[in-house]
């Protein structure tokens, strides 16, 4: 298998009976969603988890005048649904999709991993979930969007039971509109998935309803 992308992981005290990788957003890394990890590990009576956390690689982006950072794909123009880097889209799915493959080679199957991801880690997560053949056990999406609608909806893999998604958006975003996210919605929705769509009065970032809310889905998807 190729390399895996650097990460860092947090394990319960026992063996995990289900795993969730994690994808940042822009410039920062893989330590920026540890204490939501932590707090979703101990404080929501979930199950044992394990929590994948994958640091992006680091590029110049276009509309930072080429400043370098941590990012999953550059971005390329202020539309950010419309001028997607695809090429650096596709290679960020693949590093992941190797995250997925490892955490089956670690003994959990598909069903029982969980892609989350924040802003440019949500459209990553979702694209890789999206292309999945086989069903993961569901998608978290914060904050993000769905770049090339009509391509990527035209090429989802048939699987039985269609993937579970959680949704959540800041309605004071001034980073990714709120209305990108509901069109995500709308156009998943449209599609077949069953999506738990909510909104938050708060600005591009996460807040503790949005938590108790992931923490609420995530034990119904593990049948709690």
């Amino acid at each position: 298998m190729s390399k895996i992308i650097e990460h860092i992981e947090i394990n319960p005290e026992v063996t995990p009976v289900a795993s969730i990788l994690w994808l940042h957003g822009l410039g920062a890394d893989g330590n920026d969603f540890a204490p939501v990890a932590k707090e979703l590990a101990t404080a929501h009576s979930l199950p044992p988890l394990r929590f994948v956390l994958p640091h992006a690689p680091f590029q110049p982006i276009t509309v930072n005048q080429g400043y370098v950072m941590r990012a999953w794909y550059d971005i390329v123009s202020l539309d950010i649904d419309r001028h997607a880097d695809q090429a650096g889209i596709r290679q960020s799915v693949q590093q992941v999709e190797r995250l997925v493959l490892a955490e089956k080679q670690r003994g959990l199957p598909a069903h029982r991993i969980f892609l989350a991801g924040f802003s440019q880690g949500a459209v990553i997560a979702t694209a890789t979930a999206l292309s999945c053949s086989e069903p993961l056990g569901g998608l978290i999406a914060l904050s993000g969007y769905l770049p090339y609608e009509k391509e990527t909806l035209a090429h989802l893999p048939r699987t039985s039971p269609p993937l579970p998604i959680f949704m959540g958006h800041g309605e004071e975003d001034s980073i990714v509109p709120v209305s990108l996210g509901e069109k995500m919605h709308q156009a998943l929705h449209a599609a077949g998935y069953p999506v738990t769509w909510h909104h938050y009065p708060m600005p591009h970032s996460v807040c503790a309803k949005e938590i108790r809310d992931i923490a609420e889905w995530l034990r119904h998807q593990l049948k709690m």
